[in-house]
């Protein structure tokens, strides 16, 4: 989706909930394929992107087009909800009843969700070298699993990196070449 398409679709959603059903098939599964494989769990990582995508749905209304582009603003707040299960002891979705309440909300969530259930156990069970990768990843510093998980298992390139975690390019580069050194010397 190109930038002005974004800006119609985010301008759509002020005056159309129904509208944010685009972006979410737009973006739940790259989006919930990266919580997935930065947690391991699939569970866990359904909490996660129903938590991500309810507040960017109850939030789209303030979303400011900036030149950033809406795909990073998801991984933002994607990122941010999956630190915040990394700082707590056990990750509580807040806004999760709120979105059970909401039928639209729900019936998106819930479509395909045993295929996609498979589908992903299946992934995860087929890269063996991704899980020992991942559970030396997990060690690094938070700072450091991010821009690796957002490069290498996202495709991510180092300003779209920049704008989903308000940094720099020259600092994700300067990350991304500290926490690859450190996860060679791990391996």
């Amino acid at each position: 989706m190109n930038p002005s398409q974004e800006a119609q679709l985010i301008e759509q959603c002020r005056t159309d909930a129904a509208a944010f059903g685009q972006v979410f098939d737009a973006w739940y599964k790259p989006v919930f394929g990266y919580i997935m494989r930065r947690t391991g769990n699939y569970d866990l990582s359904k909490d996660i992107a129903a938590e991500t995508f309810l507040k960017a749905f109850l939030k789209i209304g303030g979303f400011q087009w900036r030149g950033i582009r809406l795909s990073s603003w998801l991984y933002r707040i994607a990122t941010n909800e999956l630190n915040q299960y990394y700082r707590s002891s056990k990750y509580k979705p807040q806004s999760l009843q709120q979105l059970m309440e909401n039928p639209q909300m729900e019936k998106l969530l819930h479509e395909n969700a045993d295929d996609e259930r498979e589908m992903m156990e299946q992934e995860l069970k087929t890269y063996d070298n991704y899980n020992r990768i991942r559970q030396n990843l997990l060690k690094l510093d938070i700072k450091y699993q991010e821009v690796i998980s957002l490069r290498y298992f996202e495709q991510k390139t180092n300003t779209e990196i920049g704008e989903i975690l308000g940094k720099n390019e020259g600092t994700i580069k300067s990350l991304l070449s500290r926490g690859l050194e450190k996860l060679r010397n791990m391996l």
